[in-house]
């Protein structure tokens, strides 16, 4: 496997524009995206820990292999707009599944013009999540949830599962 790392230029409507972006490619980058890019991600971190860097400047530095990232962003921006329209149209809160800090800004961002709707996180950990609300709702309660807990937390309303 080899990397290349470059600088990179804001474009037009990035969601996500680091200052350095250090891409892998090679016959094995495939052991880097198993298990949703686990292993890329989990080198993005111990990069940012060796580094010291802040949280608030985790988003300087990219780690990616195959447009992972890229894809990933159009994925999560269709999910977010796919729960927009369900909001809207049943006025029933959506919750994402856990996600980490990044993908849940892409929700927040995805959403910020949508005016009938707003967007927070909740949650703890790695059960940090996205719930997108008609904009006059109130927040529900969290779900209980536990990392060792055998269901995720219910996704569509504020309720548990039944």
């Amino acid at each position: 496997m080899t990397y290349e790392m470059r600088d990179v230029e804001p474009a037009e409507g990035d969601v996500e524009t680091p200052d350095i972006a250090v891409k892998f490619s090679g016959q094995d980058v495939d052991l880097l995206l198993s298990n949703r890019a686990e292993l890329l991600l989990a080198l993005e971190h111990v990069t940012m820990e060796m580094l010291h860097m802040p949280s608030e400047h985790h988003s300087r530095i990219a780690f990616d292999a195959n447009d992972y990232r890229l894809l990933r962003i159009e994925e999560l921006r269709l999910s977010a707009m796919t729960a927009a329209e369900k909001v809207k149209r049943t006025g029933v809160p959506f919750r994402f599944n856990p996600m980490n800090s990044r993908e849940r800004r892409v929700i927040h961002l995805a959403l910020r013009n949508e005016t009938e709707l707003r967007s927070e996180s909740g949650g703890a950990g790695p059960a940090r999540h996205v719930v997108v609300y008609p904009a006059g709702m109130a927040s529900l309660p969290e779900p209980a949830y536990t990392p060792d807990s055998r269901r995720p937390p219910s996704r569509g309303h504020g309720g548990p599962r039944r």
